[in-house]
């Protein structure tokens, strides 16, 4: 588990919960991996390089937020 900035809240991330980025609404779902960035399917947010940024507006790792239950 990692933990990222929900926009002023830290909050406690697990390995198989997606990502939305608070800029542009992309979605890092950890089970399709990141091709842009060359992360494979599998890897876990927790797993994400530390300079990773979003894949779609170049937004920091701290900008995105963890899709609730409804995913």
């Amino acid at each position: 588990m990692t933990s990222f900035e929900n926009f002023g809240r830290s909050e406690t991330v697990s390995d198989d919960d997606k990502m939305e980025c608070g800029i542009c609404w992309h979605v890092y779902d950890p089970a399709e991996g990141d091709p842009v960035w060359q992360i494979p399917p599998g890897t876990p947010v927790s797993a994400l390089p530390e300079d990773w940024r979003c894949a779609n507006c170049d937004a920091l790792q701290s900008k995105f937020m963890r899709l609730g239950d409804g995913r």
